[in-house]
């Protein structure tokens, strides 16, 4: 075999070795868009999907992005995919955030470390789901697996900085820890 071909073909094997070095833990997660089709997938009890669903929505408020013009939430998330913040900022002003597109749970509450939470999408990626810190959570509903980073309970935001890109490489709130 030609040299050429041989070193084609070890960092053939290298690239494949490191990619697979990079990618991140997988853990287990159930995933839905409402809490009707949580219930009806049989996966989790009906009781279990209604107080996940619970525990995510009253989590929304706190956890979603934050900005101080729909237009700037709108971009980031889409034409009326946004809702005014249950609170004000500290000028008065209105505060407005994307609407929840779904949720996320373990198997069973707290289970493997994840903890119910609301899901978003982005303008850019529309068909994946999103944590309230911007981690990719997938297209899929149902039982799934999902990255490990994106299972760890969301950090607050409570206040609002200039518009990023959700979704994009850039982040469009302020966080405290949570």
């Amino acid at each position: 075999m030609k040299r050429s071909k041989q070193i084609a073909l070890v960092t053939m094997g290298v690239s494949a070795l490191a990619l697979s070095a990079c990618s991140e833990a997988q853990t287990e997660a159930a995933v839905y868009a409402t809490l009707e089709e949580c219930q009806s997938d049989a996966v989790l009890s009906q009781e279990q999907c209604a107080a996940a669903f619970k525990q995510a929505k009253s989590e929304h408020a706190q956890v979603a992005p934050k900005y101080t013009s729909k237009a700037d939430c709108e971009a980031d998330f889409g034409e009326e995919k946004c809702e005014t913040a249950p609170y004000r900022s500290s000028s008065g002003s209105s505060v407005f955030m994307p609407l929840m597109v779904g949720y996320m749970m373990g198997r069973t509450m707290g289970a493997g470390g994840v903890h119910p939470q609301p899901l978003y999408r982005s303008r850019d990626d529309a068909k994946t789901f999103r944590t309230a810190d911007n981690k990719k959570v997938g297209a899929k509903t149902g039982l799934l697996k999902v990255p490990k980073s994106s299972t760890v309970r969301p950090s607050s935001k409570m206040f609002t900085v200039a518009r990023g890109g959700f979704g994009a490489s850039g982040r469009s709130y302020g966080s405290r820890g949570g």
